[in-house]
């Protein structure tokens, strides 16, 4: 019976663990909830604000969370529920099975009294085998009673009868001595076939003796069967009744639970006291009416912005006295939203909301508030948000160049409209120019921005010279803003020009503000601030402003002045390391172009040098990076490249020479400072022989040549690129050009080709676009191509070079082969005489003739292989000696004894200019004799 109570309660009673499980499961939501409720806050929705929006499920398990007064009436009755039930199974248990044992004690004592006294039992237990006759009668009279067994014994104990034959002649399990002694007795046992209730009776003779005895008992199992028979019955009930409980408490619990919004009995009182202490803290008044218009609750900002009286709660909003429509407005409970009403000497913004919107009661909620400094306090926070954005736009958009006029005219642009009417920006003309003002009140007037183009003001451009008395001149001498309210009260200012300033007072200015464009103790000029629109004056607080706008404009300007003056600076000495004039030659038509970058100077140059032979050497070349040490370098490498061609090398030999000096430059700068940047240089090198027209070109990291045909077609040639100068270790190679006359050479810089927008592959296409076409002059192909190819604003130098290529005429050219032979001498001086007279240079003829012996006869005396003579008749008559002999003839002064060793000192004496060059076959010692 326990068993199956227990069964049962575990069927009826949630889990443990599954209630343990639930419970970990809800803390973190019950956490939350918890804090929320430990938070002041308004009432809330008692149908989604406990529940999280869940509905009634959330709510029932809230309640049966247990934390609020809900929760702990529905675990209290429920507790109150389960216990009665349970003590009424119990009682109904125990008394069914006492009855039912009570029944199975009398029947198995009457029939254990009834097989006792029945007619010949006793003759039986007399007879030799009891048994016999004892065991059928046992047996039967056993299934008609109903009982388990009954068993017939002698006075030891010993079976006679048994319902298992094989239990029959073993002994009796139970207690015999109250039969024996002639009294019929019960008892509880575990006998052979379980526990039982047996009764055992004794079988007496005539004389009153026991002859025997009888036992009927019933077991404990068959004794329960009416308990369990009756235990579903009972447990429905008891399941039945339990659930009607649960279902009546759950039901009181949950309107408990919306009466008290699941808050226990501390938060209660808590959360009153805490809406209490918020409700009459707050700034802004709360009103509650009801739907009647009753008032409800008033907090004492309400009763203080109202005005109302102590008892005005319980009273109709339309009694207590306020205005109609304030009062129209708390009784309608219409919906509004920053209604601004006029109560008394207030601006009162009201907002109001029904209470009822989500099943609350009938009702409306307004709140107060006191507006009139919130209105003052917005328009002075609106005012300064924006100044604050005026300074913002003034650190964007003031100074995005490196320009000053520009820079001057940004911040007016900037201040106007938002700050002035009219801005003026008056700078020093040294500023303009990049250098550092001197003291003194002349300025010229930079920049003008304002919201008419017709004001009086000076224009700009105009020099302007303050007098002592204006506020310019006092805020130059002090360095310090000057605030002028009323120009019309303002004699300092007005004696600065009479006629203009009673121009500019009729035209409406009314107020000025003038601030220095200082940095540090530097006074750059001033800035001014006009006003004409508003009626008011400028104050101190617009001052303030003024003098925070123009110090963060000061600093562009600064900078942009430094900038002009470094930027000055580098051009000039770019421009004088650059060839201002084209030395005079006759191989090559040459026009050019040099364009320095818009940001900053680089390292571009060009040159044109005049060599041996009537030959030109071309040379182009950039310096990598901008400013001073960039031009500097360009010097350094441009000296060096005339130096190099003096020695008339070949052009990867120069290019050789210059990768070396790059070289030491590094080494040399990085000495004196580890942080110093490589200097990289690029370069083209092109010689071209009028005589031969042939054009030899090396190239070190720079772009290739491009060559225009006669005929207007244009082609890059391939020129070994070789490496930037300075890498080292690395050769030049030289590509050798045959050029038809007429051609065009071009040879250029990568900021003509590249940019930041555009490829160089696309910028070499545009320049072969640029370069088509026949018949144009050097000078107009530069133009041409300028058009088409220079960007707005080039952020790179550009160097270009157009040469035109013109060829030495036969009849220009003498060449003689001379035998190694002493006395060839005199037939060279005999047909070089010829010559000179065809070509009417007779007064040439007497020092050509001694230059040429001299040097002929040093070439058979000192030389090898065959001898060349060659004369030029270009722009000086050029006598050129060949000889395969690789050793350099040097001038020496001989002593007045000395027999020889005076050759080479009258070619100097003779000559205007004379050297030798190398070539891959020997030598070639030259002269050059002006033309009379």
């Amino acid at each position: 019976m326990v068993r199956l109570l227990g069964r049962s309660w575990a069927r009826s009673t949630p889990r443990p663990g599954g209630l343990r499980a639930r419970r970990r499961r809800d803390r973190p939501r019950r956490a939350r909830a918890r804090r929320a409720r430990q938070t002041p806050r308004h009432p809330v929705d008692p149908r989604g604000a406990h529940d999280g929006g869940q509905g009634p499920s959330a709510g029932l398990r809230s309640a049966l969370g247990g934390r609020s007064v809900a929760g702990q009436v529905f675990v209290l009755q429920v507790v109150i529920v389960l216990l009665l039930v349970v003590a009424a199974v119990v009682a109904l248990v125990l008394q069914v099975r006492h009855d039912s044992t009570q029944e199975a004690t009398n029947r198995s004592l009457a029939v254990a009294e009834t097989f006792a006294n029945a007619p010949g039992t006793r003759d039986a237990l007399s007879t030799s085998d009891p048994t016999t006759v004892l065991q059928p009668r046992a047996e039967a009279a056993r299934e008609q009673s109903k009982v388990d067994f009954i068993v017939v014994m002698n006075t030891d104990g010993v079976r006679y009868t048994h319902p298992k034959p094989d239990r029959i002649g073993k002994t009796f399990v139970g207690t015999l001595e109250p039969a024996l002694e002639g009294r019929s007795f019960t008892e509880e046992i575990t006998g052979t076939i379980g526990p039982l209730v047996q009764a055992v009776v004794p079988v007496k003779s005539d004389d009153g003796e026991v002859v025997g005895l009888v036992s009927a008992g019933i077991t404990t199992e068959n004794v329960g069967g009416v308990a369990d028979r009756q235990l579903p019955l009972l447990l429905t009930a008891a399941a039945a009744a339990l659930a009607l409980a649960l279902g009546g408490t759950a039901l009181v619990s949950r309107r408990l639970l919306r009466q008290t919004h699941g808050l226990g009995p501390f938060e209660m009182t808590r959360m009153y006291e805490h809406h209490d202490a918020v409700l009459h803290a707050v700034r802004e008044g709360v009103i509650i009416a009801s739907g009647e218009g009753r008032l409800l609750l008033a907090n004492d900002e309400a009763h203080r912005l109202l005005d109302l009286p102590r008892n005005a709660e319980g009273r109709h909003v339309l009694e207590l006295g306020l205005d109609t429509d304030t009062a129209g407005l708390l009784a309608s409970g219409r919906v509004a939203t920053d209604e601004v009403h006029l109560v008394g000497d207030r601006l009162l913004a009201i907002n109001q909301r029904p209470t009822d919107l989500k099943g609350g009661p009938a009702g409306s909620v307004a709140t107060l508030r006191d507006s009139t400094e919130l209105r003052a306090l917005s328009g002075r926070a609106e005012v300064a948000r924006e100044h604050l954005k005026l300074l913002y736009d003034a650190g964007v958009g003031i100074g995005t160049g490196l320009d000053v006029t520009r820079t001057a005219e940004e911040l007016a642009e900037v201040a106007v409209p938002r700050f002035a009417d009219y801005v003026t920006v008056d700078l020093a003309d040294a500023v303009l120019s990049g250098e550092e003002p001197e003291a003194g009140t002349d300025l010229r007037r930079t920049a003008f921005s304002g919201i008419r183009k017709d004001a009086p003001l000076y224009p700009v451009g105009e020099r302007i010279r303050f007098v002592a008395s204006t506020p310019q001149a006092r805020s130059i001498g002090t360095g310090q803003a000057v605030v002028e309210p009323s120009l019309r009260e303002a004699p300092g200012w007005l004696a600065q020009d009479l006629e203009r300033t009673a121009q500019v007072v009729e035209y409406g200015i009314h107020s000025l503000i003038i601030v220095p464009v200082r940095v540090g103790h530097l006074v750059m000029g001033v800035v001014n601030f006009w006003r004409s629109e508003k009626p008011e004056p400028f104050d101190e607080e617009e001052l303030a402003l003024a003098e925070e706008l123009v110090a963060r404009a000061a600093v562009s300007i600064d900078n942009a002045r430094r900038y002009t003056r470094e930027h000055t600076m580098a051009v000039t000495l770019q421009r004088s390391l650059l060839p201002r004039n084209l030395p005079e030659q006759s191989a090559l038509d040459i026009a050019y172009r040099y364009l320095p970058a818009q940001a900053g100077v680089g390292g571009d140059w060009f040159d044109v040098l005049p060599l041996s032979g009537a030959r030109v050497a071309l040379v182009v070349g950039d310096v990598v990076g901008h400013g001073l040490h960039a031009a500097a370098t360009m010097g350094r490498l441009r000296t060096a490249v005339h130096n190099f061609s003096a020695l008339d090398l070949p052009p990867d030999e120069l290019l050789g020479l210059l990768d070396e000096l790059v070289g030491r430059i590094d080494q040399d700068e990085a000495a004196e400072d580890s942080s110093a940047a490589i200097t990289g240089a690029t370069c083209l090198y092109a010689v071209y022989d009028p005589t031969s027209r042939k054009c030899t070109v090396a190239r070190a990291g720079h772009p290739p040549p491009a060559v225009v045909s006669p005929d207007g077609s244009v082609e890059f040639p391939e020129v070994p690129a070789g490496p930037p100068l300075g890498l080292g270790g690395l050769p030049f190679e030289t590509a050798e050009l045959t050029l038809d006359e007429g051609s065009r050479l071009v040879l250029y810089t990568d900021g003509l080709v590249e940019d930041r927008d555009r490829d160089i592959d696309v910028g070499l296409e545009l320049l072969r676009t640029a370069l088509a076409g026949a018949d144009r002059s050097p000078e107009d192909t530069c133009q041409g191509v300028l058009n088409a190819l220079l960007p707005d604003r080039p952020s790179d130098d550009i160097a270009l070079i157009v040469a035109g290529t013109r060829a030495l005429g036969a009849d220009r050219i003498a060449e003689w082969q001379v035998p190694s032979d002493p006395a060839a001498v005199g037939e060279v001086r005999a047909s070089v005489t010829r010559q000179l007279t065809e070509w009417g240079l007779d007064d040439l003829a007497f020092a050509t003739e001694l230059m040429l012996s001299e040097l002929v006869t040093n070439a058979i005396r000192y030389g090898t292989g065959s001898i060349q003579v060659r004369m030029l008749r270009d722009r000086s008559l050029i006598c050129e000696v060949f000889d395969g002999s690789n050793t350099s003839p040097h001038l020496r002064y001989a002593a007045s004894t000395d027999e020889g060793g005076r050759g080479l000192f009258l070619v100097a004496q003779l000559a205007e200019r004379w050297g030798t060059r190398y070539t891959p076959a020997g030598k070639v010692i030259w002269t050059e004799q002006p033309l009379p």
